[in-house]
């Protein structure tokens, strides 16, 4: 029987080089963002990696000098921005007492997928009219002690990276064992130089940087993050809420403001790809298989890593450390945007000791800024409703209140502020208890 081999120096020759340069480096990126995210996986980048080339660019225009600039062109951005731990745009924040109203980053914006991801609790009864579920959702910020290192995910997903690690290893020895010290050489590179940039970076600390000192007296933090539908009431104290609102993930890596050894590491990925661009053609067919099977293996681990949302154990690290523990977030659904304004501003305004801190129709003209005299009149009956001591009672308008107001306009307020008295009795009914629903089809007040 005659066998053709695989070891040959003939004429045909797998051209691997543009695979290895450039396949799979956006899953290479988001597989290396998880280095700061879970335990040990800075110890488990041995494994030849695709995308080189890539990954080179990317983390190379974050070493800042004349000569790092030079050699990879681009915008210098931080570190934590880098690997995508910060800079994106959260929604607006308008505290309920002490007036502040802002624009958010990172971490509003993370608590606000956060709020996204929740299975919500609703209220079933009949409604003027029924839009798309409004929801909204509380979060009780704990008080928040140390944010000088922010703890890491369970190491499980890491060590997996056992298996491109022991494909790759194994696929030089194959290349050794016939002789192919090219591609034993190549594939060496790209173990060492993946690994060697993994530890480097990883190197790097995650924390979060907020403001810790308050002006003595300020009242509590408590207040709105505002999205067009859904909306998140943040409690807590001012210290607390402040690192959800004014807080932000930060990278403190070595090297200073230079970060020359992340440079070194994307000048010696650099010199691999030109490497495997070059020397891979001229290897045997073995061992270009043998390179191909190690960067297919790698391939297949970070296209898993990229799956594990980032930004769901970003959020999951942030809660950890703001102290938000099982029960402290609720989410519920809400017919409409009228009752939904009303639902949030009888959670903020629960507990508050004297009406004057509570501004009632500025917070309620947040969901509803219509400046109609209908709209007026509302957001100034719900407004005294809510501090009134006794918000069970029926919303009464005088006639005197509606006079100049039309037949349409009447009925129009009536309904409105039946919507009202709902939210009021759904926001009673959620303080002794909702029963969890998996779906936001229904929403039915129960004691559990």
């Amino acid at each position: 029987m005659y066998v053709v081999p695989l070891i040959n120096t003939g004429s045909f020759s797998l051209d691997a080089a543009g695979v290895a340069g450039f396949f799979g480096g956006d899953e290479t990126l988001s597989a290396m963002a998880t280095v700061h995210l879970y335990r040990g996986r800075r110890w488990l980048g041995w494994y030849n990696s695709p995308g080189s080339y890539t990954v080179a660019k990317r983390y190379g225009q974050l070493a800042n000098s004349r000569f790092w600039d030079g050699l990879f062109p681009g915008p210098n951005f931080e570190p934590a921005e880098t690997f995508g731990l910060d800079g994106k745009p959260g929604p607006r924040y308008v505290a309920s007492l002490s007036g502040t109203d802002m624009a958010t980053g990172h971490l509003a914006y993370l608590a606000i997928q956060i709020s996204r991801e929740l299975k919500g609790m609703a209220v079933r009864g009949e409604s003027s009219t029924e839009t798309l579920p409004a929801a909204v959702t509380v979060i009780r910020v704990g008080d928040v002690t140390d944010m000088r290192r922010v703890g890491k995910m369970s190491i499980h997903h890491a060590l997996l990276a056992t298996i491109p690690i022991t494909i790759s290893i194994a696929a030089c020895f194959s290349c050794a064992i016939v002789n192919d010290w090219l591609a034993f050489s190549l594939i060496l590179l790209g173990i060492i130089s993946s690994g060697i940039t993994c530890l480097v970076i990883g190197t790097a600390r995650l924390r979060l940087q907020a403001p810790t000192n308050v002006t003595p007296g300020v009242p509590p933090g408590d207040g709105l993050l505002l999205t067009p539908r859904d909306v998140v009431v943040l409690k807590g104290s001012e210290k607390d809420v402040n690192v959800i609102t004014k807080g932000h993930f930060e990278l403190d890596m070595h090297g200073g403001k230079e970060y020359r050894s992340v440079g070194l590491c994307s000048l010696l990925l650099l010199a691999q790809f030109l490497l495997q661009l070059l020397l891979i053609p001229q290897a045997t067919l073995f061992g270009q298989v043998m390179f191909l099977s190690s960067l297919a293996a790698s391939w297949a681990y970070n296209s898993f890593l990229s799956s594990l949302e980032s930004e769901k154990i970003q959020g999951d690290l942030l809660c950890k450390v703001l102290r938000v523990e099982e029960g402290s977030i609720q989410k519920y659904y809400i017919h409409n945007r009228r009752s939904q304004a009303v639902f949030a501003c009888s959670i903020l305004s629960d507990g508050i000791e004297t009406d004057e801190d509570f501004d009632a129709e500025r917070m309620l003209s947040l969901f509803v800024p219509n400046k109609t005299r209908v709209w007026n009149l509302w957001r100034k009956k719900v407004a005294a409703q809510l501090k009134s001591t006794c918000p069970d009672k029926k919303i009464h308008v005088t006639a005197e209140e509606k006079e100049g107001l039309c037949e349409e306009q009447r009925k129009l307020l009536d309904t409105f502020l039946d919507d009202a008295q709902r939210a009021f009795k759904a926001y009673r009914e959620r303080a002794g208890g909702l029963r969890y629903f998996n779906s936001s089809q229904s929403w039915e007040a129960k004691d559990v």
